[in-house]
């Protein structure tokens, strides 16, 4: 069973997003990685040089997470609108 933690920088991006946006993710999270047997199961992998991170579509809004198996940790290193979060 995989746990979840926050990066830094994504406890950051969070706060300064809009609180009803933040606590949909968060409800979110909570619902589908918490406990989870196999987190790749949903979500999609990034190409390129950051294939090693995982993308989660929550509405218009992404999560991109790290996913360390030998630690069973789902990491979330970034949360924003998908228009800000590749740049």
């Amino acid at each position: 069973m995989f746990t979840v933690a926050f990066s830094k920088n994504a406890i950051k991006q969070l706060k300064k997003l809009d609180i009803k946006i933040t606590h949909m993710l968060l409800l979110w999270i909570e619902k589908n990685l918490n406990n989870i047997d196999n987190p790749r199961s949903i979500g999609k992998g990034l190409v390129g040089s950051n294939k090693r991170i995982w993308r989660y579509r929550i509405g218009t809004y992404r999560l991109l997470c790290n996913i360390q198996d030998d630690k069973l940790l789902i990491l979330v290193i970034d949360a924003g609108h998908r228009k800000d979060i590749y740049k």
